[in-house]
């Protein structure tokens, strides 16, 4: 699908960053975090880090040590086999091992530092990145138990993916059902994640089921944009879930999306990919200071969430994974043109030149709102992972 560019082009433009994408991830972040983060005395990481890396909350969240024990295994498989990369993703292990899941195997949302157990498995969500946690370590360090915690965790999410809160949810049953973009979004990952231990034709039989979620059953033709929440049919709900819009959720399942058209060379996949990101990343992005808007209201309404004008890490970084891809895929000079404009609003407002890492949480004006380097949200893992996709795929380019 690639088409030809000139040595001008924006394309071509976009190339020469590789190099800057490399360094910040192999000379600042990751050495950041093995330098701050690694519990000596109890196991596990240290994910609540200030602006110099300093602990200030000794709690661990289960989503975030699976997180960064993905990580370590993934940069020690695709870019090096460095053995400090092996040895903090088995320290990782290790301490989820131990103490991360109850005894049905469901994985805790968080615990005290010394593994004790704080938040019930209230979500499936721990569960996902232990999944991929497990998965990763077992393609670097086979090991019969890393794939069995992989596999029964996975059956476990896939037993439970229609009601995934069980016990835990708030919502009155039957007045007003709703499912979320969360799950087969990251299951749409998940699955890609998992092929070497599930097989590749159980892998292309799940793949359409969440291709079809994610398409069709969330997407709203009429705008281009998609929801975070629909009724079960999957018809609109006119409410302040039904008209929640999260562009970063949305950017990132795209690039999902566009690496499952890779896999099945299904161009009409990425093309609708690539447009819907770009619908998204157009009604999201803002005109008066610039960065893309946390949350939106479908509608135009007063979103509900406070923190709807906020400007994240996360939704930065992937929207960059999202149009390298695009690009690398399509040619489409308008996304390499977006690449620029959000690849200097990016480094400039959230990479800390003075303290390595880069900052989560910025104001609607592009200021820095908590001066934190990681916390209950923010670990390692979206920044890493984005350094290293945007990186390989400019290479690409190149």
């Amino acid at each position: 699908m690639n088409t030809k560019t000139t040595i001008d082009s924006p394309v071509v433009s976009m190339a020469r960053h590789a190099a800057q994408y490399r360094h910040e991830l192999l000379e600042n972040v990751l050495p950041f975090w093995l330098r701050h983060s690694i519990d000596k005395a109890y196991g596990g990481f240290f994910t609540c880090l200030d602006q110099f890396g300093n602990v200030f909350d000794t709690d661990k969240f289960v989503w975030l040590q699976a997180r960064q024990v993905w990580c370590f295994s993934h940069m020690y498989a695709q870019v090096s086999p460095n053995p400090e990369w092996l040895r903090a993703a088995l320290h990782g292990a290790d301490f989820l091992e131990q103490h991360g899941r109850d005894a049905q195997g469901n994985w805790y949302f968080s615990l005290n530092q010394q593994g004790q157990p704080l938040v019930q498995p209230y979500n499936i969500f721990s569960d996902c990145f232990a999944t991929m946690a497990f998965a990763a370590l077992d393609k670097v360090a086979p090991n019969p138990r890393y794939k069995q915690i992989a596999l029964d965790t996975f059956n476990n999410i896939i037993a439970r993916q229609h009601n995934w809160k069980g016990q835990y949810n708030k919502a009155y049953p039957g007045t007003r059902p709703l499912k979320n973009f969360s799950l087969p979004m990251i299951l749409s990952n998940l699955a890609l994640e998992l092929e070497h231990l599930l097989g590749k034709e159980k892998v292309d039989s799940f793949i359409p089921t969440v291709v079809h979620e994610v398409m069709e059953v969330f997407y709203q033709p009429d705008t281009g944009l998609i929801l975070e929440n629909v009724a079960p049919d999957g018809s609109f709900s006119n409410c302040f879930e039904g008209r929640l819009l999260n562009p970063g959720h949305t950017i990132e399942a795209m690039w999902f999306m566009m690496d499952l058209g890779s896999r099945m060379g299904d161009d009409a996949l990425i093309t609708k990919a690539k447009t819907i990101m770009l619908q998204t990343l157009a009604h999201g992005w803002d005109e008066t200071y610039g960065g893309i808007f946390y949350f939106l209201d479908y509608k135009g309404f007063p979103p509900q969430q406070l923190e709807w004008d906020q400007k994240l890490w996360w939704v930065h970084v992937e929207t960059l994974v999202a149009l390298a891809k695009a690009v690398k895929l399509t040619g489409d000079e308008q996304c390499a043109t977006w690449f620029e404009t959000v690849h200097n609003y990016t480094w400039k407002h959230f990479k800390d030149p003075a303290y390595g890492e880069w900052f989560g949480y910025l104001n609607r004006q592009g200021e820095v709102l908590l001066p934190l380097k990681g916390g209950k949200w923010k670990g390692c893992f979206h920044i890493p992972r984005s350094l290293y996709q945007v990186w390989q795929t400019l290479s690409q380019l190149a």
